[in-house]
Parts: C-alpha cells; structure tokens; sequence
C-alpha cells in the first residue's frame, strides 16, 4: 500500500494519490509492513510518531517524493515581535506546548558539566541557532561568548522567562527586523522518533529534519533525538539533512529505565561510573541482544549544528553502520558541556562500522566509549576538530580530538583514515589497531584517563566485554593500557610543537608519532614470565598479570619531527625534508596537497591482514569483520587495491592521493 501525504492539500485526506494526507503523522499511524509513505515537497510542522514496526523483509518507508524537498520541523514561526530599548520581545501561550515546555525545562543530567543555565528550546533566525543567556542584561548588551567557535554567530541573542501562563521571549537580532526576517522557536522534543521501544524496520529517505528541543542524552538515561529507532532494529536513515537538534540529532540509543534514570543527577548516592556497569548489566534484562536491538544503518546523511551530537547512542546502535555521511559543527556554540559531546558518541559500540564519512569543525570527531568491540573506523575524512585559533573550551567542555576510544578492551580497528586536526587519537583504552592512516596529528592520553585517585587510594575503571559478536557480557577487567598495534602509519609534525612540557598523558598533547608507546613492552618481553618454562605461580605472576599489555609498532614513516617507536624496526625517518600536508576545499570539494610521496620513495610495508594482528588481549578477539570473516588489508581510502606490497597511510599509490577525497 502506498499512502501520499502533501501539506498543500486542499483538505483532509484518506492518503489516496487523489486526496492525500495533509500530515506525516496521519500516515505514520496506519502505515502497516510493506507499506510506502510519499510526502510530497513542503514544511510539515509536526512530531511523526510511527505506530507499527515493519518486518525485515517488509520495512515501511517514509520517502520524500523529492530529495530533500520535505522538511519536517519541530519548530513554530514567531511574528508579532515588539521592540523596546533595543531589544524585541514576544510572548507564546504555553498551551502550544502541550506537556512539555521547552522554555521551563533544563538541559541537565548525569555528565553534564556546563555550569550555565540553558533550557532544551532554541530560537532561530533565518534556520540558525541564536545563543542562549542567562539574564536580561546579558542579552541586552549582546555580547557574544567569548568560547563561541563562530562570534559573528554568538552575538544573535535571546533570553526567556515566564509571566503566568505564557512564555515570554526576549531578542537582541543585531539590528535585524525579526518580523521582516524568518524567526522561529522550537517547540516540539521530537521530530520523527516512536515514543514506545521495538518499532523497528522503518526506513526514513530524503527529509530534511531541523529544529528539535530534545533532552540532555547521557548514557545511562533515555536518549531522544531529533530522530530515532528508540531501541528497536533494522532501521534507515538515508540521505537526509539533519540540524538544529539542541541535543542530539539522530539518537540510536538507550531506551528509559525508572530505575536508573540519570541515578546521579537525582539521588547521588553512587557513583555514575558505577551506574554506567549497571545499565550494561541491566540492558540484557530489557532486551539487549542482537535478535532485538541495533543493526541500522545511517548513510548518505548530512548532521549539522547540533549541541551535544550528532550521533548517539548507548547500547541501542550495536552492530550499526554509519556510511557516507557528512557531520560537521557539532558543538560549536559551547552552550551545552560535558561528557557527552562529539561528532558521532556511541557508548557500547559493538561490532559498529564508521566508513567513507567526512567529520570536521566538531568538538571531537568520533568518541567511542566503553566496549568499542569490534568496532571498525575506516576511511574517513576528519580535520579540524578543534577549536578555531584564540577560542577556549568553555566551562564543563571536553577536550578536542579526531578518534577518542575511551576505556575499552577491543579489538577496536582505526584504518585508512586521513586525520588531519591537532589531535589524531585519543587512547585510555587497550586493543587498538591504527594501521594505515594519515595522521597529521598526536596520540594522546596514552596510559592516562582511567583510574581516579579518592580517598587516598586508586579507583580503577573496570569496564565490560563481551561474547564475541554479541551483546551478552563476558566479563569486566580494568584497562592495563597496550595491547595496541600501530602499522604503515604516516606520521607528520604538521605545526609547531608550543607547548613541550606536555606529555603524552595529557589530552591535548602536541607531538607526533609513536613515541609515546615506548613504555609498552614488546610480545616477547611481555610474554617471557608466562612461557611454558614457568613456574604456576599465581602470586608470583601477579605483577604481571596487572602490568603493561605489549605493543606492536612497525612499518611506519615519520616526517617533520615526528617520534619513532624506540624498538621499532623497519620504518622510514627524514628529519630533513620539509614535508607540507594540508586540505584544500574548491567548490565543495576536497583534495590534499602535499608533497609527502616524494619522500616516501621505495619505502614499502608488508600487506597486513587479521591473522597479522593476533587477538585483542582480553575478550581474545581477532580484528575481524563482524561476521567473523578475515579482513585484508589490500585496499585503501578509496577501495584501490595495493598489490603485493603498500606504501605506508591511507593511498594505495602517489597518483590517488590526488583525487577528490569528498
């Protein structure tokens, strides 16, 4: 059955081509498995929440009849402005709100660290986020915040306050005249989400979906977006335009449960690490299996200013592919800060692939948060996650980087990527694999990140794995640090290093290359009190047992400074040459021009491959696919094949790193 739905219908319809729906959401509530939902180009100012799932053999489909020609919005236009000594004012019956106001409710919850006040609504102008302040005097002066990465932007103004019944709005537009200009204000939470768990195999094409007033999404709390599965299987998202959420845009994760609902932020009385373990454990109790939840695919997505993320999830986007996808200015106007803030943040990433996707001008690029296993970040493009030269993390912000892989086991596979900002790799974690990037920037908090020490003693960050290929735990270990593998990089000291008094424990550390894992054992060192030669001592391995996982370092170039492993063998060093790599970006495309391969020569590298890499220590793991099958790695960031030998980075030949890269 197809249903059409179109906002320019003269009147109510039944979903005939012939007499459409004039709302989405009209179609959404009997839309039956294999059925299509059309929608016609226009601006649908509605919340769509699918009643029924689909079947994996029979999805239902919401598709817009022209690509990006529907727009779904959580948001209402504003008129009537008046203006006062400077500032404009409005007011809106709070009956537009329903239950929820976005103008009363706060973003908070576990993890959020910001010390600001700010509220889930926003005001746009002209399809841009105006930047919240605290007071009326604030907004007066207009005044843009000094951590704000665009201060043009920043100094757009608005401030809130109740009078009875009504929400009262005040603006500082920079002399713009809001009623001669396109002002709105989110209203709605949501803007394509079910609000009950298991309504899976839906696929959503060709929207373009803005301005939601969604929620603070900490890990163990529901987390809703701007769109969503809500804790079901099998959806697609595709080729859609996603912006403005004031949280999250896509949210692929968790579903709510009472009884550890931001625990921290309520009761306080544990500590939210520990919440954390219990919403893993919890989750198998409330249906995480890979029968149930998970397997989505978000392709050919474009994710733009959203506050926290752009994408998230814990637990609920396991064994999920995100695919060419471009996802940028995330968490840029530093409103909102804390833990949970990043281009893609997924907690729980199981078995999840990151490919071909184009991240830049975020916070962080991709952060992977406990139990990244068998997750595979492969030929990507990411740069500039960073702050802009001369702004500063706001209070409660986290730090900037390309990758961070927090406090997981593995094996966690970073290959053929071209990671180009400050900071390449972040790395509290064990069961690594980098092989075969580009990377302009530093490792950081290597051996660091993980333990707290409180009460005069350590309290070590003990996180779960897993059955292989599987959401059931297996067990929970500490993180021993190691256990990396680090081949056919390229490593380029691309900028000065300021700031020399910072170590590779710190997470904006400066240097490149690979020195920093010199404190990692090699194999055979490692391994030598476990030989078979041995005594079974249990107390006399202890010492072992918690010590340093081995590291395999080789086939790597080095250029402009960059360190080199101490007991690496077979690499290429040049101290001399200038070696020169930066983006260029000429109507909307994007090349590298850099002179790299003229240096690089003869240099070659073996072909690695899953049984090169041996086993991620803990879960005993092989970085494989998630079917189980070997991967080798013959081809490079554009699928070109490399033959018998490689050049070390992410180009199978000097002529590909040429090519448009986006």
């Amino acid at each position: 059955m197809i249903y059409y739905v179109n906002i320019q219908a003269g009147r109510e319809g039944n979903g005939s081509k012939e007499t459409p729906f004039r709302h989405i959401n009209d179609a959404a509530k009997i839309a039956r498995p294999g059925d299509e939902v059309v929608v016609a180009p226009g601006v649908y100012r509605e919340y769509v929440n699918p009643v029924c799932a689909g079947e994996e053999n029979a999805r239902i489909t919401y598709r817009s009849e022209k690509p990006l020609g529907a727009v779904i919005t959580g948001a209402e236009e504003v008129t009537g402005w008046k203006k006062k000594g400077g500032i404009w004012t409005a007011r809106v019956n709070n009956g537009v709100f329903g239950a929820y106001n976005p103008y009363t409710t706060q973003v908070c919850g576990d993890w959020y660290f910001s010390p600001k006040v700010r509220h889930t609504g926003s005001v746009y102008l002209n399809d841009r986020a105006m930047y919240e302040v605290s007071t009326l005097e604030e907004c007066k002066a207009g005044k843009p915040d000094p951590c704000a990465w665009d201060q043009e932007d920043a100094a757009y103004l608005w401030y809130t306050e109740q009078d009875g019944n009504e929400t009262v709005l005040y603006a500082n537009f920079q002399g713009k005249d809001p009623n001669a200009e396109k002002v709105e204000i989110s209203v709605r939470r949501n803007v394509f989400m079910p609000d009950k768990t298991g309504v899976g195999y839906i696929t959503v094409s060709g929207f373009v979906l803005t301005k939601a007033a969604t929620t603070w999404a900490p890990p163990a709390a529901y987390q809703d977006g701007l769109i969503g599965p809500h804790w079901s299987k099998g959806w697609i998202i595709e080729d859609c335009e996603v912006s403005n959420s004031r949280c999250c845009g896509i949210s692929l994760g968790k579903y709510l449960d009472p009884e550890n609902d931001m625990y921290f932020f309520h009761k306080k009385v544990k500590s939210p690490t520990q919440m954390e373990r219990d919403a893993v454990c919890r989750g198998q109790y409330h249906g995480w299996l890979k029968e149930k939840v998970g397997s989505h695919i978000v392709r050919r997505c474009e994710v733009h200013h959203c506050e926290q993320t752009g994408i998230v999830g814990r637990m609920g986007g396991v064994f999920s592919v995100i695919e060419d996808c471009h996802i940028h200015h995330i968490c840029n106007s530093q409103q909102l800060g804390g833990a949970e803030t990043a281009g893609i943040k997924l907690h729980a990433g199981i078995d999840v692939t990151i490919r071909r996707n184009h991240i830049h001008n975020c916070i962080m690029g991709v952060w992977l948060d406990w139990e990244a296993q068998g997750a595979r970040i492969t030929r990507n493009l990411m740069h500039d996650n960073w702050p802009p030269e001369g702004r500063e993390h706001a209070m409660g912000a986290m730090f900037s980087t390309d990758v961070f892989i927090e406090v997981g086991h593995g094996p966690t596979l970073i290959d053929n990527n071209i990671l180009m900002s400050p900071v390449n790799v972040t790395i509290p974690s064990e069961g690594i694999a980098c092989i075969h990037n580009l990377m302009l920037g530093s490792f950081s908090l290597i051996n660091s990140g993980v333990d707290s020490v409180v009460n005069g003693q350590r309290e070590p960050r003990y996180t779960p794995y897993h059955i292989r290929h599987r959401t059931e735990v297996a067990g929970f270990m500490t993180i021993l640090h190691g256990d990396d593998r680090i081949y056919n990089n390229i490593f380029i000291q691309n900028g000065p290093v300021a700031h020399p008094e910072r170590t590779p424990q710190n997470a904006d550390y400066e240097v490149v290359g690979t020195a920093p894992f010199d404190i990692f054992p090699t194999y055979e060192e490692w391994f030598a009190p476990f030989s078979p030669e041995g005594q079974p001592n249990m107390g006399g391995l202890a010492q072992a047992h918690f010590g340093h996982l081995p590291v395999w370092v080789d086939g790597n170039a080095y250029f402009n400074g960059a360190t080199v492993y101490a007991k690496e063998k077979n690499f290429l060093e040049n101290k001399k040459a200038k070696v020169k790599a930066e983006l260029t970006e000429k109507d909307g495309k994007w090349t590298l021009k850099t002179n790299v391969y003229t240096y690089l020569k003869d240099f070659r590298a073996g072909i690695l491959a899953t049984e090169s890499l041996g086993k991620a220590f803990e879960p005993e793991q092989r970085f494989e696919n998630p079917d189980g099958t070997d991967i080798l790695f013959n081809e490079d960031y554009f699928g070109g094949h490399r033959g018998l030998d490689a050049l070390p980075g992410p180009f199978a030949t000097a002529e590909d790193a040429k090519k448009v890269l986006w």
